[in-house]
């Protein structure tokens, strides 16, 4: 005696398992970025004190700061030390414009901006460190492995044997008509 299936439990299961597949290793690679607005709800704007609001924030490597202004009056240009100590644009290594500016904080460092309109003689600057991002919590698997490509390998790949197990699982279990479904 046989059992045989429709073939439309086979293209659920099939569709059912990748979507599965894609959503845990959509999560398990996922890095939020956090988006620091500059002067939160007032915006880059003169009279506000820039250094208490960075003191108040981490920022890490990959985050953003946002600038949020009139573009009509004021403007963003990213300095060295001495630009932002004295006020001036030379040397400036960016310049933003549109009133609504992300930029990408991209390295451990320190960064300065200010207002190329003459705002920064009024407070509108703003130094900030960007930290590197912390490492992950090492894992039980992963701690008597030295090198980073088996550190990456156990992480990932025992996750994706894990995955591939219950998916493995779920299949033989539709093939061999267990009713699951």
């Amino acid at each position: 005696m046989s059992t045989s299936l429709p073939p439309s439990i086979f293209r659920l299961t099939a569709t059912f398992a990748s979507a599965v597949l894609f959503l845990l290793l959509h999560a398990a690679t996922t890095v939020s970025a956090t988006d620091h607005i500059v002067g939160a709800n007032k915006g880059w704007n003169p009279g506000i004190n820039y250094t208490l609001w960075a003191n108040n924030h981490t920022f890490y490597v990959g985050d953003l700061i946002s600038f949020r202004y009139l573009k009509t009056q004021y403007n963003v240009f990213e300095v060295n030390q001495t630009g932002y100590d004295n006020c001036t644009t030379e040397g400036a290594v960016g310049n933003w414009t549109s009133g609504k500016d992300f930029i990408p904080l991209n390295k451990a460092q320190r960064y300065y901006f200010i207002c190329g309109t003459g705002g920064c003689f009024n407070g509108m600057k703003v130094s900030v460190l960007v930290h590197p991002l912390p490492s992950p919590p090492r894992s039980s698997l992963a701690a008597g492995h030295s090198s980073k490509a088996s550190a990456s390998s156990t992480v990932y790949g025992g996750g994706l044997k894990v995955i591939g197990a219950v998916l493995g699982g779920f299949v033989v279990a539709i093939w061999c008509g267990s009713g699951w479904i």
